[in-house]
């Protein structure tokens, strides 16, 4: 049997875990008699894309990921439509992608699945040119991660405070959603589209999805008032949200929607500004990715992030009501959830 060659693509400061012990992992579990490696550090945004390339360019095997989905969205870019398979080693704040794909959060047995090599074939989307794996949206989701990613700070401690701190102010918008179907207005709080089932952190925004059907999953969220709130949130880490009578739910091959004017949209968690109309098209079948022949396995494990969940949205709801009122509540209530979150 010939060996594979396998690059490892190690962003050293993605997520909350520290990386420094992970080439010896590498060296220690890694089947010498399958596979030849090497590890390259990225040394700036945009790195993993251009060392992923490179390996591509040299006829390697495998491109692993070692961060969270904004690394794996940097090497996967480079990897679709060629031979190249990708790997993942989830050491980021997120890990949405390895989740969907039930990968263990423990590294160690992440190598223990690359030595198995299932390679499958996936789907990949594409929101105003830009590939993602996971999933894309714009409204609250898109500007809220347009606030993580200006706070400089990785984790949920981060993400917990803009929720608290923007989405008092957020104000849902309408958009003009046309697919194989016609055109459709709607008023919502965020509109995604999904090609694996989660944000990360087990936050399943689209229960249902899948990377090997061909479709999208469209998830409309319309507005929804402090009755609903908590509800939301609980289903979203049930992965029953779906169900909910405020979510609308579709899938679609391409969709294209239009908005009043140009504003945020995100890709795999990363925003970016964009221009008043958005294309989201999938395209099946586009990726090779080494996945978990065991996935039948659930691997989420409750998290202070999923039990806080429920009681920060309904707190904002509450706290939008009367912000004047409620400016002292808002202190308390973010102190109370960030002592929570720390324990």
């Amino acid at each position: 049997m010939n060996k594979k060659n396998i690059v490892f693509i190690l962003n050293p400061i993605s997520g909350t875990v520290s990386k420094a012990g992970i080439p010896d992992l590498i060296e220690e579990r890694l089947d010498k008699n399958k596979f030849d490696y090497r590890i390259a550090e990225t040394q700036h945004a945009g790195h993993a894309t251009e060392l992923a390339q490179e390996a591509v360019q040299e006829g390697v095997d495998i491109v692993v990921a070692v961060g969270g989905d904004g690394t794996v969205n940097e090497v996967g870019r480079s990897l679709i439509n060629t031979k190249t398979a990708m790997g993942i080693l989830p050491c980021g704040s997120g890990n949405g992608l390895a989740r969907h794909l039930n990968l263990p959060m423990n590294l160690k047995k992440c190598v223990d699945i690359l030595n198995l090599y299932d390679v499958r074939e996936l789907d990949y989307g594409i929101i105003n040119g830009h590939p993602f794996f996971c999933t894309c949206g714009m409204g609250f989701d898109a500007f809220i991660s347009m606030k993580f990613a200006e706070a400089g700070k990785r984790g949920p401690i981060t993400y917990m405070q803009k929720i608290l701190e923007e989405g008092l102010r957020y104000e849902p918008e309408t958009y003009e959603i046309e697919d194989e179907d016609g055109t459709h207005h709607y008023k919502a709080f965020l509109v995604s589209a999904a090609n694996a089932s989660q944000y990360g952190n087990n936050a399943y925004i689209a229960p249902q999805a899948s990377m090997s059907d061909g479709l999208l999953d469209i998830i409309i969220m319309e507005p929804f008032d402090i009755i609903d709130a908590p509800q939301v949130a609980i289903e979203l880490f049930n992965k029953t949200l779906d169900k909910n009578l405020k979510i609308k739910t579709f899938k679609a091959k391409h969709i294209r929607i239009r908005r009043k004017k140009e504003g945020i949209i995100h890709y795999d968690g990363d925003p970016v500004t964009s221009g008043a109309e958005v294309d989201i098209s999938i395209v099946p079948k586009g990726i090779n990715i080494i996945v978990n022949p065991k996935g039948g396995k659930d691997y989420r494990q409750p998290n202070m992030l999923q039990m806080a969940f429920s009681e920060i949205f309904f707190n904002i709801d509450l706290m939008r009501q009367d912000l004047t009122k409620q400016s002292r509540k808002v202190q308390a209530i973010n102190k109370n959830l960030l002592r929570k979150l720390n324990i």
